[in-house]
């Protein structure tokens, strides 16, 4: 069974020692449902070594939660992922997907009802956490978002008070000096960063590693080596760049996207449609390179 995750001096903890999480997200559910299964996550614990995925949801776009969607199959959705996330002895991170609603507070309402109903669900646990808000950008400003995380927080803590909660930072989860200068005042937070290896470099970095040696507990959910929209050639240097930091920050990381979506960023090519059992010649290049990072993770949270 699965330890708690505590964050203690700015980094994350099983409760009792380090622990580096590191997996790929989903893409959204309402259109990738078919990867919500046991064949594909099992497949990313024992051949790609993951110890942690991400099911994300969003809120604004077509056929999300707030706008569009099927409310009640999405929330089965995301109670299927973390069941099977449990059986398989992996963490799971449910993604309240914010983008083009850009401030969390657009659908506050909704967002307390699905997390309200979610930390009932999953009270008993060890293995759920609560990314509350993905990336705030524009209107999304650190006072809207702690405005809309003071609301959110307490109704999960209500039923999970241990939870482990992480939230988005603004300009799309880059603004993570904003957590550093007025952080929340609840405990057993991380704040969010996000990169896209061809469009966010060395000035990011020098962000990430100053808050970091901060104190700020940090967690990379989402990443690519692409540009940041997803498309577009990997910066190899770049890239690498990043790898490096994240190794030397001992730092949790989750890679977008599972999915044979024709964007660079999806790690399957796009005439794949397995759901486990994949090749090298099933994926872009951006997931053999994704995988190896993982599988070297691997090897370092073993010689721990």
């Amino acid at each position: 069974m699965l330890n708690k995750l505590k964050v203690i001096n700015g980094k994350l903890t099983d409760g009792e020692k380090p622990i580096r999480l590191f997996g790929l997200s989903t893409h959204g559910i309402a259109w990738y449902p078919e990867y919500i299964c046991e064949e594909s996550f099992a497949a990313l614990k024992k051949e790609w070594r993951t110890n942690c995925v991400r099911i994300t949801l969003y809120t604004d776009e077509f056929r999300g939660y707030c706008k569009d969607g099927n409310k009640q199959h999405l929330k089965e959705l995301v109670e299927k992922g973390v069941n099977i996330a449990e059986k398989l002895d992996m963490y799971v991170i449910v993604d309240w997907h914010v983008l083009s609603d850009q401030d969390p507070m657009k659908y506050i309402d909704q967002a307390e009802e699905f997390f309200g109903d979610m930390s009932k669900r999953f009270a008993e646990k060890n293995n759920v956490i609560y990314e509350i808000c993905n990336e705030p950008n524009n209107s999304g400003t650190w006072e809207k978002v702690t405005e809309y995380a003071d609301r959110i927080i307490p109704l999960i803590r209500q039923n999970s008070p241990d939870a482990l909660v992480i939230t988005g930072t603004p300009n799309w989860s880059q603004d993570i000096h904003c957590a550093l200068d007025r952080p929340f005042k609840w405990d057993n937070v991380m704040y969010s960063l996000h990169f896209y290896a061809a469009t966010h470099k060395g000035t990011l970095r020098s962000r990430l590693e100053r808050c970091v040696e901060a104190g700020l507990p940090v967690f990379i959910n989402e990443f690519n080596l692409c540009e940041a929209s997803g498309k577009g050639d990997i910066d190899h240097d770049e890239s690498e760049a990043w790898r490096e930091v994240i190794d030397r920050l001992d730092l949790s990381c989750i890679c977008w996207c599972l999915s044979n979506s024709g964007d660079t960023c999806g790690v399957f090519a796009k005439d794949c449609t397995k759901l486990s059992g994949w090749t090298d010649d099933d994926l872009k290049n951006s997931g053999l390179i994704i995988k190896s990072w993982f599988s070297k993770f691997a090897d370092e949270e073993n010689d721990r």
